[in-house]
Parts: structure tokens; C-alpha cells; sequence
């Protein structure tokens, strides 16, 4: 399979602009494969910036090669240069998605990849009639490369999108816009598969379809125990699967996205975007041609209630394996901070609140990407000088981290540390976020991994209360997890994937000011625990 990353012309909102794109298409093309295969996927870079494509949510295991985060596991791909991702879906059926790795190019640079269980085998739910994959995603009237550079050269936040858009097209509600809204075709009491996928560059989205319930039965390519809801929470890139059935009257149904903004006060795209479930039964044809669609009630923007309510629906199948012995308790804030203006920097680079610059950490490490080698290849070769390995695994000042927090507390620390894990090795992971300057809902990525999500809550946590939440039977299983605004999310996995594995906030403009770190796993014993070699063609810095 060949990828292509491209300039195109795209029109939008009334205006064109160069987009890169991948094979020309907006989005990308949907790759579609079962449980089990192997993928070779050529890319190709035409466009004139670096670009790297990831496999959000795809497990990696052994091919860390193949993960794609820039500086992290390979160096770009440079204009005019190629590499040949290569590896295997085990053990993974659902919704997972592709997307660029490198600066803003994710914006445009995304695809659906769906995985459906191995020839033989069938859903755990009754065959849906169609399926049909939903990308969310975020659309500058600008070029977003542009957008982040301007924030890192002025250190304040960056202009908020112009538009959201479901499969590349805004819908009926913006200028220039309406012919191309995107229709899904229904027949009256069939029951279709709807694959969500929140692509957006920089904010969580509220999802509903006007009168009609919605059955969730996966996220994140794990299946999970069935539930009704009405609205759906997905944070930028998480996943959901869910069941519709067409049991309405025959019309038009909008299926609408808006924000949930969680930030108080933070500017952000009070939009909304459409699609349209129509219904294709007869007598609908005619009279459905000139009726208006019905429009869903969404939740208002910081309508918290309804997202927690959502995350804490999601339950396994059936009772899972977690881990209950624990060998590295980690406790980690993320949260957003100030860096005062830097000696001699002109007022023009520290546009941030009260003349600072925007940054962000993981206990107070502010993530800087090295620039010469990828940290997996510093650590394969034993390059030294590229990253240290001692992230704190606490934070390094106790202190109240959702009240009010001493402005002393603002400043975090650049650096590139790690924090190495025995192959193996059971991890507990408390992320704790923080109100230094703006508590906001943050969806914490982990790569190379699932883990299971076993408690949220709101405020600090505090383990002798908050342990006796902690779900040991059937929490659900996630690559990226919604810590709550002002609150703390749980979560294990076991450390059974050697390479070094990025872990960041999914929002863009957060990874940008160092919301980030990188687990270090090393091998095991033999080969099946040890990582491959690189492959042969990869790029170089």
C-alpha cells in the first residue's frame, strides 16, 4: 500500500488553499484490514515540510520502528524522501485511526483504519447492515503549519479553527458549504455500524444525531459491555463505536459535533458541524428532498456532567485480567504553566498572560523532542547526551494541585527525561491534573499500548479515599484517556512492549508547549521480547 503525503488544492469555507494531503484525499483514504494482518505501508513525502505518520491505538509490538512520532521513534521523513512502515494487527478489532506525527501537519494529514475480526470470526453484536466511518476533525481558514509557528514565536496560545468538519466537510451551518454536506444513507429498522473518530487538531467534541439513541460497543479498538446513550464525549484521538438502528419517522436527521470546552475563559471554535442521516425508504424521496433536517439538542460547551457521565459508562465485556500487584507507582501532574519572558526576548515573543510564554509539563518537566537522532535510535545505539532517564516519578513539590497554586509553582523545567520500565513490569499511573494556570479536561495518549482505565474523579486524588473507587472487574480498555478538568484519572497496563513509548496530551497545541514524556522499555529475555531491528530505510536526521 503506497502513501502519498501531498500539496492539493482544497476549498473550503469559500476559500482554496494548498492542504497537504495524502493521495490527494480529504481525509486521507480508510485503510481497512482484519485482526491478525500484516501492513506495509510505503510513504512517500512530496510536500515541502517533514512529515511522519502514526498508527494511533495500533500496539506495535516488537515494531517500534513503525510507531511514527517525530524525534521519538524515527526521524522525519525529509521532502522527497520515503519509508516503509511494517507491522502486525494482534489482537485488536474496532476503530483505530492514522494520522502525521510532526508540528500541525495532522490537521489535514488522517485516515480511518478499520480493523475487523479475522476471516471466520463475527462481532460480538448482531452484523450491522452498513458501516460507516465519521471523522471529526478541525478546518483553519488559514495554513495550520503557519498557525503554530506564529504561537511559538509569540509564546501566547494559538488561533482557534475557523470550522469543524465531519469527513472533510463543515455541513449545512457555514458559508459555501451546504452542497457538500456529507449524507448517510438509512433504510427504515436497519441497524448500522457508526465508527467515530474524534481527528480534531485541539479540542474535545460533544456528538449527536437529532432523535435517534446511539449503542455504544467499542472505543479505541477494544469492545465493550453495551450501553444507550444520546450524546457521545470524545476527546481528539479516541475512538467510538456504536449501533444506530433507522426506527425514527422517515425525514432527515441532522449529526451534529460541537465543542466541550472544559478551559474557563480559554477562546475556542463555538461552531457546530453536520452531517445528515437520511432516510432512503420511498415515500421519504420526495417529500424529504424540501423538508429541513431536525437539528439534535447538544450540550452547552462546558457541560461537564454530560462528558463524565459518558467516560464512566464504558465497561469491559466481561471481567478482565488487570494487574493488582504493582511494581512502579507512578504519580504524574499534567497541566499547563507560565515561563517568564526569556532575558533580552522582545515583548513580540511573550504575548502569553502578563508577558509570558505558554508551556506545559509532566511533573514539571516541560517535554522538549531532541533534534539530531530519535530517542529510540539514541537508546538502541547508546548515544549519549540525547535524553536523560529520570523523569521524577512524583511530582517534584507536593502541593494542592487543583486549587489555588502559588504563582512560584508556574515556572516548569525543558528537558528531554524519560523514565525507563523492566520489561514486564505492572504500572500504576495516577494523572493528576492541575490548576497552575487554566484546569482543563486534558486526553492523556499512550503509545505501544492499551491500558485499563480504573477510576476518575475530580479534585486531588488521595488514595486512602479514592482507592476504594478503583474498578478491578471490567474497566474498560483505552489508548487515550479524558483526565477530567480539575480532576485525576487511574491507569495499568503491564510493560510488555520494548521501545520507547511517547505518552502526551492528544490536544496539539498542549504537546507543543511540552505536554509529553516517553516510557523507556526495555527488553526482555529472547527474541520475542526484545525489539526488532531498525529497518533499513529509516530515515536518518
Amino acid at each position: 500500500m503506497e502513501l502519498q503525503v501531498q500539496a492539493t488544492p482544497v476549498k473550503r469555507l469559500c476559500k482554496t488553499h494548498n492542504t497537504i494531503t495524502v493521495n490527494g484525499m480529504y481525509p486521507g483514504p480508510t485503510l481497512e484490514v482484519n485482526n491478525g494482518d500484516t501492513l506495509v505501508v510505503k510513504v512517500t513525502n512530496k510536500a515541502r515540510y517533514n512529515v511522519t505518520i502514526h498508527w494511533h491505538g495500533v500496539r506495535q509490538m516488537r515494531t517500534a520502528w513503525a510507531d511514527g512520532p517525530e524525534f521519538v521513534t524515527q526521524c522525519p521523513i525529509r521532502p522527497g524522501n520515503t519509508y516503509t512502515y511494517r507491522f502486525t494487527i494482534q489482537g485488536q478489532e474496532g476503530t483505530l485511526w492514522w494520522h502525521a506525527h510532526s508540528s500541525w501537519l495532522r490537521a489535514t494529514v488522517y485516515g480511518a483504519l478499520i480493523i475487523r475480526p479475522r476471516p471466520g470470526d463475527s462481532y460480538p453484536f448482531p452484523k450491522p447492515k452498513r458501516e460507516t466511518p465519521l471523522l471529526l476533525g478541525e478546518w483553519w481558514d488559514a495554513n495550520p503549519i503557519d498557525v503554530v509557528r506564529q504561537a511559538t514565536r509569540t509564546g501566547a496560545a494559538p488561533n482557534v479553527s475557523n470550522a469543524y468538519i465531519i469527513n472533510g466537510q463543515p455541513g449545512d451551518l457555514y458559508n459555501c458549504s451546504k452542497k457538500d454536506t456529507i449524507i448517510v444513507p438509512v433504510n427504515s429498522g436497519e441497524t448500522n455500524l457508526l465508527r467515530i473518530i474524534n481527528s480534531a487538531l485541539n479540542q474535545q467534541l460533544f456528538f449527536k444525531i437529532a432523535n435517534h439513541k446511539l449503542t455504544v460497543v467499542g472505543a479505541d479498538a477494544s469492545y465493550l459491555k453495551p450501553f444507550t446513550t444520546s450524546v457521545l464525549m470524545l476527546g481528539p484521538g479516541q475512538t467510538t463505536d456504536v449501533l444506530i438502528t433507522a426506527d425514527q419517522p422517515t425525514a432527515k436527521y441532522y449529526i451534529a459535533a460541537r465543542a466541550y470546552a472544559s478551559a474557563q475563559g480559554a477562546p475556542f471554535d463555538n461552531t457546530t458541524t453536520t452531517a445528515i442521516l437520511e432516510y432512503e425508504t420511498a415515500p421519504c424521496l420526495a417529500k424529504c428532498t424540501s423538508t429541513k433536517p431536525v437539528m439534535p439538542s447538544l450540550p452547552t460547551f462546558n457541560d461537564t456532567a454530560t462528558a463524565t457521565a459518558f467516560t464512566k459508562s464504558l465497561r469491559s465485556p466481561r471481567k478482565v485480567d488487570v494487574p493488582t500487584e504493582i511494581d512502579e507507582n507512578l504519580f504524574i501532574t499534567v497541566g499547563l504553566g507560565l515561563k517568564n519572558c526569556p532575558r533580552g526576548a522582545s515583548r513580540r515573543n511573550c504575548q502569553g498572560p502578563n508577558g509570558t510564554r505558554f508551556a506545559a509539563s509532566m511533573n514539571n518537566v516541560s517535554f522538549v523532542l531532541p533534534s539530531k537522532f530519535s530517542l529510540l535510535q539514541a537508546h538502541q545505539q547508546r548515544i549519549p547526551g540525547v535524553f536523560t532517564s529520570d523523569l521524577p516519578p512524583n511530582p517534584p513539590r507536593k502541593f494542592d494541585y487543583t486549587g489555588n497554586v502559588s504563582r512560584l509553582l508556574r515556572q516548569p523545567a525543558r528537558g528531554t527525561r524519560v523514565y525507563k520500565l523492566k520489561y514486564g513490569s505492572r504500572v500504576q499511573i495516577v494523572l493528576q491534573g492541575t490548576s497552575i494556570f487554566t484546569a482543563e479536561n486534558h486526553p492523556i495518549h499512550l503509545h505501544g499500548y492499551d491500558f485499563y482505565i480504573l477510576a476518575e474523579g475530580f479534585g486531588n486524588f488521595n488514595p486512602n479515599r479514592d482507592t476504594a473507587k478503583f474498578n478491578l472487574i471490567d474497566p474498560p480498555l483505552r489508548n487515550t484517556a479524558s483526565v477530567p478538568v480539575g480532576g485525576w484519572t487511574v491507569i495499568r497496563f503491564v510493560a510488555d512492549n520494548p521501545g520507547v513509548w511517547l505518552m502526551h496530551c492528544h490536544l496539539d497545541v498542549h504537546i507543543t508547549w511540552g505536554l509529553a514524556t516517553a516510557f523507556l522499555v526495555e527488553n526482555g529475555v529472547g527474541e520475542l521480547q526484545t525489539l526488532e531491528p531498525p529497518p533499513a530505510d529509516l530515515p536518518l536526521c
